[in-house]
């Protein structure tokens, strides 16, 4: 199974399950689907799937008024840097609201448009970005076990958030890690593997990276934690910390287009608690001059020079 067809599944499985939601947004019951994701959705008659025209501040106020009047929804976006248009409810709404209780839920669901071939709309694959402008819950999904915990979850749970997908991902087949060590309360860190020899931790879509250097290591019998982080906004990473403290190496990937990495927040927590051994970061580039272009946009990632640095 590939990745869109596994969030699209437990999408179907989750609204099946509520009376009286509202769906929402451009082609989510007809045409393209928003690229397959919200195909052969079904809610109980109580509820109504609305396909919407393309007015993200229309939208977003929308949504919000139906959390205030008790009313729960789910907004398909086609693309993250459409939310942009609703940055005004996104904060002033919210910030209104944020504190008062919410019986209802509001979850904004859009695609990160980060495979590269959309050139300029491609650039803004940073999800920390949107969600702190205003400090905004947000989840992405990654692979099998996170993309069932947080669906599960956080997709009709009172209050507002963002869950966001990645389009680079649409058509590989899911990642289906070996198993899960730890996953905290709020479902936003997680931990598939524990070692003595190194720390590897994934920000943003970078887990499929993150996976292939654990698999390289293991075969030159190096023994690794592994984390991602699923959470844009600082979370308990506790549990991070303390793993690091023992193998007192760290790799972390962010593949987000951003000079604000949500990684920094780890490391500057990581250094007052920490004497690190060996520290990789693994970013994106953007001093390239084609970054803008629509080019296949993967990280380069140079397994054997990990391993090299790793075993100096």
């Amino acid at each position: 199974m590939n990745y869109i067809e596994l969030v699209n599944n437990l999408l179907k499985e989750q609204v099946s399950k509520h009376e009286q939601l509202v769906i929402f947004g451009q082609n989510v019951s007809a045409g393209s689907c928003i690229g397959g994701m919200t195909r052969g959705l079904s809610i109980p008659k109580s509820g109504r799937i609305i396909n919407s025209t393309n007015s993200e501040n229309s939208l977003c106020g929308f949504g919000f008024g139906m959390m205030i009047n008790e009313v729960s929804s789910i907004f398909f976006m086609k693309q993250l840097d459409f939310l942009l248009l609703g940055i005004d409810h996104l904060v002033n709404t919210f910030n209104v609201i944020r504190n008062h209780e919410n019986n209802a839920s509001f979850t904004i669901f859009p695609i990160v448009m980060d495979n590269g071939y959309q050139g300029l709309q491609s650039s803004s694959n940073n999800f920390a970005d949107f969600c702190s402008i205003a400090r905004i819950k947000g989840y992405t999904i990654t692979n099998k076990i996170d993309a069932e915990k947080i669906i599960s979850s956080k997709l009709i749970s009172p209050g507002f958030r963002i869950i966001a997908i990645s389009q680079r991902m649409f058509k590989d087949e899911v990642i289906i890690p070996d198993e899960l060590i730890y996953v905290n309360d709020e479902n936003d860190v997680f931990q598939y593997n524990v070692g003595s020899d190194v720390t590897v931790v994934c920000f943003n879509f970078s887990f499929p990276y993150g996976k292939q250097i654990v698999d390289s290591l293991k075969e030159n019998n190096l023994k690794c934690s592994f984390f991602n982080v699923n959470s844009t906004t600082p979370t308990n990473w506790t549990k991070i910390v303390d793993d690091v403290s023992k193998t007192k190496k760290i790799i972390i990937l962010d593949d987000s287009k951003s000079e604000n990495l949500n990684c920094y927040s780890l490391l500057n927590d990581i250094s007052d608690k920490v004497v690190l051994d060996k520290k990789i970061i693994l970013k994106r580039n953007l001093d390239n001059t084609n970054w803008l272009d629509p080019i296949d946009d993967k990280m380069d990632i140079n397994l054997q020079q990990i391993v090299n640095d790793l075993i100096e």
